[in-house]
């Protein structure tokens, strides 16, 4: 999309234009909810769902805050990302106890008189534990690094966009983009390394 043919979407969506909010939907939806759902390797279908609605409804009450610094796709991923980091943490508080409801595995159901077995395809609690450390200590490292460096991570591993997507996205050319997300990766790695060697170097409690 151009900039003035984009420029001319905000405007209408500012008035309020139904119309133009719906093409803002198909133009965008998918690709926030694929980008939402590589964020954090223990998010599932729903709750990337979930927070892709929740992130267009921020958009839909934030538009005026809108200013067109940076392409519209940029602002939504950043959108998307924050209420992405939101959600997890909300997972995170009710993991530890927080609003959780205790169900016992010996009740029976009222209506079948059978003992609750539900199945699960999740990974242990092991498992997820280590998928949830690794994918927190991803994203704080991200937030270390900052911008433009996690901006420009984010769209190419979270949000699946190639090199002169990204291109348009931040105004570059490809090799641009190319050269600073190796040096940004570069970076990313020296922040990471660390937390790595420690994991090597603990050894598994038994």
């Amino acid at each position: 999309m151009s900039p003035d043919t984009e420029s001319d979407l905000m405007s209408r969506c500012r008035r309020g234009e139904s119309a133009a909010w719906d093409e803002i939907f198909s133009l965008h939806y998918d690709a926030t909810g694929r980008f939402i759902f590589q964020l954090a390797a223990d998010f599932s279908r729903e709750d990337a769902e979930e927070i892709c609605q929740e992130t267009f409804l921020s958009v839909i009450k934030n538009i005026q805050s809108f200013q067109g610094q940076s392409q519209f796709q940029t602002w939504l991923f950043r959108v998307a990302a924050n209420k992405a980091r939101d959600f997890r943490e909300r997972q995170y508080a009710l993991k530890r106890g927080g609003g959780q409801t205790t169900i016992s595995l010996q009740a029976e159901d009222e209506q079948s008189g059978l003992t609750i077995d539900p199945p699960s395809h999740a990974p242990g609690p092991d498992a997820q534990l280590v998928n949830g450390e690794r994918s927190t200590m991803l994203h704080h490292a991200l937030e270390t690094l900052g911008d433009p460096c996690r901006e420009i991570i984010e769209l190419r591993y979270f949000g699946d966009l190639d090199y002169e997507e990204i291109g348009r996205t931040l105004q570059l050319n490809p090799k641009t983009v190319s050269s600073r997300l190796s040096r940004c990766l570069d970076r990313l790695e020296e922040i990471l390394r660390p937390h790595f060697d420690r994991e090597k170097s603990t050894p598994f409690s038994v």
